[in-house]
């Protein structure tokens, strides 16, 4: 593992040599990327997300094989799961306690953590937190998070909705004002829009200990993501995307109302927009419409999931490329302070 260029608690307490953590993307996070990232000196989170007991199986399990008995890479593995899913079936969960290897974290989103963070807290796994309003950070603290991660509504995938949503920028540094008067201990990471190393210096400037990267580390050569996905979105910029329901309307995916997300607006999503209500009581046509599109890898029906930071992502790299390039330009930025202390 490469030395670190940039000291935080969150790196010391993971052993990274990077102050980033890999976005647990449902279906697009799997064992390849999350041992990538732990290679690399981050902390690879395998995407649980819906708590598909299988593929949680199949991936978490590759990236172990990956990783081959190396104890110092095994040490930045763990996993992410969607907590309004978990309280629906937590199979995959339990089976993941049940491993020979103890996930080095796990990150819970999108709901009430408590009886989870409960369960990892007994076992003295680390949890992770992430939120992404005010009112929703004691209730992840009392849960016993070790780290917090304030999520922007720049983010790309499933967040805050925009009328309740948070920028990255204001909400990053009125969480770390709170976790310092109220919980100093608990660590922060910053989420949404973070696509390069003056994102990672500007989370940390704003009193973050690191960054939890999506977009960027989707758009590498061992995400899960379609080669054409990911090719498509680097046509892409920041003003091409949009938070909606629309595609978890046409997945049949039941996210709680004021969840929503984020996705290049193709053809199909500009269709329904300002129209979500009428799709939501009729949606057959148009979900056929998605999976054909799906099939066909045509993406002005079929989604890319990417955030608004997609005007930053220029190439197609490997996952270590990408992390290395990021901290040797925040280090750079930052001049070799020490934050997070």
């Amino acid at each position: 593992m490469p030395q670190p260029l940039i000291r935080s608690r969150f790196s010391e307490r993971f052993n990274l040599s990077a102050p980033i953590a890999l976005a647990p993307m449902a279906l697009a996070t799997g064992g390849d990327l999350a041992a990538a990232c732990a290679r690399a000196g981050a902390l690879g989170l395998v995407g649980g997300g819906y708590g598909d007991l299988d593929w949680t199986r199949r991936e978490y399990g590759d990236a172990i094989n990956r990783l081959d008995g190396d104890q110092e890479n095994l040490s930045r593995l763990g996993c992410g799961f969607i907590s309004w899913k978990l309280s629906e079936d937590q199979s995959a969960l339990d089976w993941l306690l049940d491993q020979p290897h103890e996930p080095a974290a796990v990150m819970l989103s999108f709901g009430d953590p408590t009886a989870f963070a409960g369960i990892l807290s007994d076992r003295d796994i680390p949890v992770i937190c992430q939120i992404q309003t005010m009112a929703q950070l004691p209730q992840a603290v009392d849960a016993g998070a070790a780290v917090i991660v304030a999520q922007g509504s720049e983010a790309g995938g499933h967040g805050m909705n925009d009328l309740e949503g948070r920028s990255t920028f204001t909400f990053v540094p009125e969480v770390a004002d709170w976790l310092a008067g109220h919980s100093p201990e608990t660590q922060l990471l910053a989420a949404g829009g973070i696509a390069d190393g003056r994102g990672l210096a500007a989370a940390m400037m704003l009193g973050a200990d690191g960054a939890l990267i999506g977009s960027r580390l989707w758009a590498t050569t061992q995400s899960l993501a379609p080669q054409s996905a990911k090719t498509k979105a680097l046509e892409a910029s920041g003003d091409d995307t949009g938070r909606s329901s629309i595609f978890d309307i046409l997945r049949g995916k039941n996210w709680p109302r004021q969840y929503d997300f984020r996705a290049i607006r193709n053809r199909l999503h500009r269709k329904w927009e300002g129209r979500i209500d009428e799709l939501r009581s009729d949606p057959a046509a148009a979900i056929e419409d998605y999976l054909g599109g799906v099939r066909q890898e045509d993406y002005d029906r079929a989604h890319i999931t990417v955030g608004q930071d997609i005007g930053l992502i220029n190439d197609i790299s490997s996952a270590d490329e990408v992390i290395g390039h990021i901290n040797r330009d925040a280090a750079r930025l930052l001049s070799g302070g020490i934050f997070g202390k």
